[in-house]
């Protein structure tokens, strides 16, 4: 699985003009899966998103996860991740796992962290304010 994090003070998530997701500060997770990922994977995901300290302490460092933050998280299924384009200039997404299988493993990473989230499969307007810019790919 791979990750795109993105530490936020705020987003939404919008599908067909209505605002299905919004948090406050915390992280927004853009999830994808690949053809060969397991369950193992995506409770590993979980657990590295939950821990990933990206957000700072006393001192200004890197140093605490959105749990110690108490921060929300918004994720998003998004099999874009898996593009590759090193030949030509459309990208391939055949490494991308088969919409069952992705949107059985996207939701429970999803529910491992109570996160908000998108809608699986839909087009969506994700509107975000990205705090640092802080941005993290974490791949399983």
């Amino acid at each position: 699985m791979r990750a795109v994090v993105q530490r936020v003070s705020s987003a939404s998530v919008t599908v067909g003009g209505d605002t299905i997701a919004r948090i406050g500060a915390g992280i927004v997770v853009l999830i994808g899966v690949k053809t060969d990922d397991t369950d193992d994977d995506a409770d590993r995901l979980a657990r590295k998103l939950k821990a990933l300290r990206i957000f700072e302490d006393a001192d200004g460092r890197m140093n605490l996860s959105v749990q110690d933050v108490g921060g929300e998280i918004l994720c998003g299924s998004n099999f874009t991740v898996y593009g590759d384009a090193r030949k030509g200039n459309r990208p391939s997404f055949v490494q991308a796992a088969a919409p069952e299988e992705a949107e059985r493993l996207y939701e429970r990473v999803r529910e491992e962290l109570r996160a908000e989230g998108g809608r699986f499969g839909a087009h969506m307007a994700v509107e975000l304010v990205n705090d640092g810019p802080v941005t993290v790919i974490l791949d399983t």
